[in-house]
């Protein structure tokens, strides 16, 4: 069905289509919305779920940890702050091998006090072991939600997943959205190490060395084998509903000397970008990338790099650029833009390739 609909909408509705069981929720802007509609649903009877209002981030993730373990498709959202209050549980809930789903609005973090769109939220989470998707559309965030359930469902995987959209440039945004009858896409949950009262186990026990670092194996083994899940699940959505994704959205790349790399909302504001250097006769391509973890293998030998990075690790620079160097050993112009919402125009990523210096990072709108 063809409709009208917000970023956050469209993750209520995807998720409602997914037909969780539990859903933990606590609002925070600019993901509210999210949890509002699907508290909608349920009150209204269209969604046959338990929505468990809880008194902090942290706790929504508890309760979908333990809803999970117990056998139970969960589902929450947050932003910001609230993903970094639910860190200690965001590593349970990889290590537990528990398969939640989480909507992560993306947004500057305080102080200065701040609710508009940077990624410095989502890759602060990087090394816990969550899958992380980037969407840059409506369609694309409502699509992502769908195929997060089968993809952390699958028992190949047993992880987490995370779908990132920009706050206000996407959650807020409207846009024409085609929802799906999902039917069988989503198998129904199977947990292979679900609670069973019949038969008691241990969880969560201390784990000598001996033992522990074989966990840690386990979820590494389930996220390199999350990539062909990943493949298999996007080849299954198009065949079904028409819509092919990737591990990189790429544009005009095929015969391109330089490539910006993005993520999200930048990733389609450069298309607009690559299309005006094209005029000008700069053989310019775009590449969004959409899956950050894990991290998709690309191929940029012989070409220049631009990399956009909505994000930055002090000390170190920014997490896109520096992942693309130590994946591909491409030496990037890397392009600090974006942070806090700050307006960056198809105008100025045409500008950034123009001006581009490899191995040089420069910070958009800061003198040196």
């Amino acid at each position: 069905m063809l409709t009208i609909a917000t970023g956050n909408k469209a993750v209520a509705a995807a998720a409602k289509e997914a037909r969780p069981g539990v859903i933990a929720a606590y609002p925070i802007t600019p993901q509210t919305e999210i949890v509002e509609q699907l508290a909608t649903y349920v009150a209204e009877g269209s969604l046959d779920a338990d929505y468990v209002p809880v008194e902090s981030e942290h706790s929504a993730m508890a309760a979908c940890i333990g809803a999970s373990a117990a056998g139970a498709r969960t589902f929450t959202a947050t932003s910001s702050h609230g993903l970094l209050y639910m860190h200690e549980m965001l590593h349970w809930a990889a290590g537990a091998r528990t398969p939640v789903v989480m909507a992560n609005v993306n947004r500057a973090l305080g102080p200065g006090w701040n609710t508009w769109a940077e990624h410095t939220d989502a890759f602060s989470q990087r090394d816990t072991g969550w899958l992380q998707v980037f969407v840059a559309t409506v369609q694309e965030a409502y699509d992502a939600t769908l195929m997060a359930f089968r993809i952390a469902e699958d028992e190949r995987v047993l992880l987490p997943v995370m779908v990132n959209l920009d706050g206000f440039a996407l959650s807020h945004i409207t846009q024409s959205l085609e929802t799906v009858d999902v039917g069988d896409f989503i198998p129904p949950f199977h947990l292979p190490h679900a609670i069973d009262i019949a038969h008691p186990r241990g969880y969560g026990t201390l784990t000598p060395p001996d033992i522990y670092f074989k966990f840690r194996w386990d979820m590494e083994r389930s996220m390199r084998a999350s990539r062909e899940v990943i493949a298999e699940t996007e080849a299954e959505f198009a065949r079904r509903f028409g819509r092919l994704w990737g591990p990189t959205e790429d544009y005009r790349c095929e015969d391109a000397d330089v490539v910006v790399v993005a993520l999200g909302t930048l990733g389609k504001e450069a298309e607009v970008a690559v299309d005006k250097l094209r005029e000008e006769g700069v053989k310019a391509g775009s590449m969004r990338l959409r899956w950050f973890r894990p991290f998709p293998i690309l191929d940029l030998a012989g070409r220049e790099v631009v990399v956009i990075d909505r994000d930055y690790s002090f000390g170190f620079g920014g997490v896109m650029a520096h992942s693309i160097r130590s994946t591909t050993g491409v030496e990037p112009y890397s392009v600090i833009a974006g942070l806090g919402g700050q307006e960056v125009t198809y105008d100025d990523i045409a500008q950034f390739v123009r001006q581009r210096e490899v191995g040089r990072e420069f910070w958009f709108g800061v003198s040196d």
